[in-house]
């Protein structure tokens, strides 16, 4: 049997109204799922459990989830596999396997440039020995067949394209920079040092004197709507690091909570948020005045990504499970800047998107 009619047929259905106008969907990485959910404006509901991974008597991994700008397939990193990882397909309507390809060590977030051409996944390689060179691989998401593994920095994690489909920037963990990738030409255009690093992936050549002196090991990196600025999440350092992103100088360092992980800037461009991994709380970060207007306490001790609703009015954020006790998604109204609902997600989840719904 095809293993995308395998899928399909063990997608479970749970009762449950879809009334939103979008799913949320969350990537359990010990669990080999991705649960969808839907959000009615009180409370959160599971709408079904999609099984993903090539090995049924192993964990494969999944990490990260996103949807392609049309909405028509959503993507999922699979982490283990023979003898990489691997980026899937899925068709947004069924939630069958429409295609896989291989990738590297590994492998983390999904960045699509804005017209879905072209997915540029991070190999973070955790577990391999370092300091060492990994790769970002470039997807042709029509055919689903690799272009090119391009050599990029030691533990690359966050991958973001600005939304004019020029630039995609790469946060590297270990060598404490930030890369910038040329769409055209898919090489380095530039690279920029967050703070002191393990290693380095060859001399950079951008680097700020400021605000530098401490390890920030950027996990993530995002994008201003506007393309103006970058903000990058550092974990060990703690704070969020502003960019701009013509010159790529340090515009501002925000304190946040420890364990700074994931960013994610609202889509009308009014509010930054991110993940503190070590305070089990979320910053939310006015992006106008570039401070920090509330440090919200999340339901689980591990908060990982954010998603948005469509409408801007809540956020969502994936936290990951310890030991027997389950992760959950935590919704947060960003009018009162508080947190309104939860609901528990088992296996370790840690992508989170928005599918919107037809």
């Amino acid at each position: 049997m095809r293993l995308a009619s395998v899928v399909t047929l063990l997608t479970i259905l749970v009762a449950a109204p879809t009334n939103s106008g979008y799913r949320i969907l969350v990537a359990s990485e010990s669990g080999d799922i991705v649960t969808q959910l839907s959000w009615d404006g009180t409370a959160l509901s599971v709408v079904k459990v999609v099984p993903v991974g090539v090995m049924p008597a192993d964990i494969d991994g999944p990490h990260n989830v996103t949807v392609s700008p049309d909405g028509s397939a959503w993507y999922v990193t699979i982490a283990h596999g023979t003898p990489y990882g691997s980026l899937w397909k899925m068709d947004a309507k069924s939630d069958s396997l429409l295609g896989r390809a291989p990738v590297e060590m590994f492998p983390t977030t999904i960045g699509l440039t804005p017209d879905g051409a072209l997915a540029f996944v991070a190999n973070s390689d955790f577990h391999g020995d370092h300091p060492r060179v990994n790769v970002v691989t470039i997807v042709q998401t029509a055919s689903m067949t690799p272009v090119t593994n391009l050599k990029a920095c030691d533990m690359p994690h966050g991958v973001k394209s600005n939304h004019a489909g020029t630039f995609v920037y790469v946060s590297c963990m270990n060598s404490d920079e930030i890369l910038e990738i040329d769409r055209q030409s898919l090489r380095i255009s530039r690279r920029h040092k967050t703070g002191e690093a393990m290693t380095s992936a060859g001399p950079p050549i951008h680097a700020t004197a400021a605000g530098t002196a401490h390890d920030c090991m950027p996990t993530f990196v995002s994008v201003s709507p506007d393309d103006r600025r970058l903000y990058v999440a550092c974990n060990h350092g703690n704070t969020l690091q502003v960019l701009d992103a013509g010159t790529l100088d340090l515009v501002k360092e925000i304190p946040v909570g420890a364990g700074a992980y994931n960013v994610e800037p609202s889509a009308e461009g009014k509010w930054v948020i991110v993940t503190n991994k070590k305070a089990q709380s979320v910053s939310l970060v006015d992006a106008q005045t570039l401070t920090e207007v509330a440090k919200i306490p999340t339901t689980k001790t591990l908060p990982h990504g954010v998603a948005y609703s469509p409408d801007g009015r809540w956020a969502f954020i994936s936290q990951e499970s310890v030991g027997a006790d389950p992760g959950a998604v935590d919704v947060i109204d960003l009018t009162t800047r508080a947190r309104v609902a939860t609901i528990a997600v088992p296996r370790q989840p840690t992508g989170i998107t928005i599918l919107p719904t037809p």
